[in-house]
């Protein structure tokens, strides 16, 4: 089975290269008026994305035992009352959760949450819907991933207007899948105000300086989240704000320490790439 640290490295670089592919960097991103056209088409399928549908997705994943041992639960789940349905729903969702499987286990905590009705609960909702939509391939169910997760942390916030967690995970699900991204720059940047050096949101602030090409914002951007703790995506990222100035040399050396920090092989040949390119010039 795959351990956590190789979980962690598999899904940045997945976000990473997705991330810097998708970002308004050098003409790779499709006009607005494109991206809200295929929104609104990814929208008509949100009907189709449920519980259901997404756990039998993520049990091709499976072996047959851990296949197995989830649809019992799900079948006693069916038919399961009170407070059995509640301990049904934690066990399934923790099951998904270890196997790191966030969309399916997102939706049990949806339903744990609403019975609950804490902060806790509706933060971690939340932060599952946010992980399953930033790393799914699947367009289609994106939105409704996305959706789900602003609700969950309105709800968050409605418990607790003051939660800087709930109004950064807001302000990353408005910038990230919507067509309202300066609803969700307006969140962040009431996060930091109260808390300069929140990781979260100057990491995703920084993403909407590349995507809007304000590569100086950026850096600064990054360079607080690294004060902070070591991260090799937001080395990444400042790498790659550095090599839109024309600052070589800087966007070289933190190429360096992305790829050391990640100590990932195909990410590592990425970055071998890029500064070969970067040398060249």
């Amino acid at each position: 089975m795959i351990n956590g640290k190789q979980i962690a490295v598999i899904g940045l670089v997945v976000v990473l290269m997705g991330l810097l592919f998708s970002l308004d960097i050098k003409g790779l991103v499709k006009e607005d008026g494109q991206h809200s056209g295929e929104a609104a088409e990814s929208a008509s399928q949100t009907s189709l994305v449920t519980v259901q549908a997404v756990s039998e997705t993520a049990k091709q994943t499976l072996n047959a035992n851990l296949s197995a041992q989830i649809t019992s639960l799900e079948t006693q789940l069916k038919s399961a009352a009170e407070p059995e349905r509640l301990n049904l729903l934690k066990e399934l969702a923790q099951k998904w959760d270890d196997v790191n499987q966030p969309a399916p286990s997102a939706f049990y905590n949806e339903e744990i949450a609403g019975k609950e009705n804490t902060l806790s609960s509706w933060l971690k909702t939340g932060d599952l819907f946010t992980s399953a939509y930033s790393t799914t391939k699947d367009s289609l169910i994106q939105p409704t991933l996305v959706a789900k997760a602003i609700v969950a942390y309105q709800k968050a916030l409605d418990l607790d207007a003051n939660s800087l967690s709930a109004k950064t995970g807001l302000g990353v699900a408005y910038v990230s899948g919507t067509p309202e991204p300066m609803k969700g720059i307006t969140l962040l940047l009431e996060v930091v105000k109260q808390d300069p050096k929140n990781i979260k949101a100057n990491m995703n602030l920084g993403l909407f300086s590349i995507k809007s090409g304000q590569f100086d914002k950026g850096i600064n951007r990054f360079k607080t989240v690294i004060e902070q703790q070591q991260l090799p995506e937001a080395w990444f990222y400042l790498a790659t704000c550095y090599e839109n100035i024309g600052q070589n040399a800087e966007a070289i050396h933190a190429y360096e320490q992305s790829k050391t920090l990640a100590a990932d092989p195909g990410f590592s040949s990425y970055i071998d790439q890029r500064i070969k390119t970067l040398k060249s010039n």
